[in-house]
């Protein structure tokens, strides 16, 4: 019988409300016996006696010698977060949307919700090319198709970018994982009004699905798409998004089942991968102890699978799915009058019998 291999994972609490969530969620990780060695980043109160370059050292060390990470939520203090995305290349941000019995959905008819956005995650508007308008104007850079504002000499301006090689990967990773999932891409983005870039995306992102057979296509432009998050999103699959929109959207989908508290993220990249809820770190409720933990959890979850530990992923999403069917136990953004400690308890309370 060999023995089986442990993993190093580094757990960064983050902010505000955030470390509480992952304190609870570690306590749930903790119930499940994993084969894994934690190396736990100081939360962020304690970071900020750290200048900031001592704070970006500490964090990059520990993710360094790490396996993946888990992390919470950052507003700023706790970094690492630009880190692990450009300097590690975790170009595909997945979103999953998935609805559970127990959600507090505002939709009519949540059931049977089950897609996944993957989100083009180092280019598009977040290069970080920006400043006064100015600038571009005196480069040269607007021609006669461009719709300039009167007074823009003194505006400003930021840049999109997309290049084939970032759109190729991209949407190789989402077109592989849908052909893993129900085997439909979706591709959205402004192609009407943006040639240069939007229309280029799903231009580039049609050649490379031709490349899989079996993977059905479909493409809408972006402001359609959010319509039919709302109205249909049962017919969606794998949808794949440039960085802005993605980041937009995905939230918006997180909506339609019932929260930022039920969305979990991963993103990877050829080879490294970190994992972190999305709903950012709650200032309004920190130290309430009140915050959801479940997009925490869901968050390991995917970590877990990409360890390749999927038994004890498969018993935190079923113990999961247990509280929430019965809905008795959950936090007060889903309707109830649980703390996230007791939610915590719950949940491995419901680990035994699955």
């Amino acid at each position: 019988m060999t023995e089986q291999r442990r993993h190093r994972v580094c757990v960064i609490p983050g902010d505000d409300a955030a470390p509480e969530a992952m304190a609870a969620s570690l306590r749930v990780l903790d119930a499940l016996d994993l084969p894994i060695d934690w190396d736990h980043v100081p939360v962020g109160d304690e970071l900020a006696a750290l200048t900031p370059d001592e704070r970006e050292a500490l964090v990059g060390e520990h993710i360094d010698a790490a396996d993946t990470v888990l992390f919470g939520s950052s507003n700023g203090t706790t970094p690492g977060a630009g880190f692990m995305r450009w300097g590690k290349r975790t170009y595909a941000n997945v979103r999953p949307v998935r609805w559970r019995p127990g959600y507090a959905s505002p939709l009519a008819r949540p059931e049977g919700i089950d897609y996944v956005i993957v989100r083009e995650n180092l280019e598009d508007m977040y290069v970080g090319v920006m400043g006064p308008a100015q600038r571009l104007l005196d480069a040269g850079l607007t021609e006669g198709r461009s719709r300039v504002p009167p007074d823009a000499a003194n505006g400003r301006f930021a840049a999109k970018i997309i290049t084939r090689p970032g759109t190729e990967q991209v949407t190789r990773f989402a077109a592989e994982l849908a052909l893993s999932r129900g085997g439909k891409l979706t591709v959205s983005a402004k192609t009407n009004m943006l040639p240069a870039t939007d229309r280029w995306f799903c231009d580039i992102a049609r050649e490379v699905a031709q490349e899989y057979p079996g993977l059905e296509y479909e493409q809408f432009i972006i402001d359609d798409m959010a319509h039919r998050l709302v109205v249909r999103p049962h017919e969606l699959d794998v949808l794949l998004l440039p960085n802005l929109y993605g980041d937009i959207l995905s939230d918006q989908g997180a909506g339609t089942i019932g929260g930022m508290g039920l969305a979990p993220s991963g993103c990877y990249g050829d080879d490294w991968a970190y994992f972190e809820s999305a709903h950012g770190t709650a200032p309004d409720i920190a130290g309430q102890g009140i915050i959801n933990p479940t997009a925490t959890l869901e968050s390991a979850e995917m970590m877990l699978r990409h360890l390749g530990l999927d038994a004890p992923a498969d018993r935190l999403d079923r113990s999961l799915a247990a509280v929430y069917e019965a809905g008795e136990h959950l936090t007060p953004d889903q309707g109830g009058t649980a703390g996230t400690e007791d939610f915590a308890t719950v949940v491995i309370d419901n680990l035994s019998g699955h």
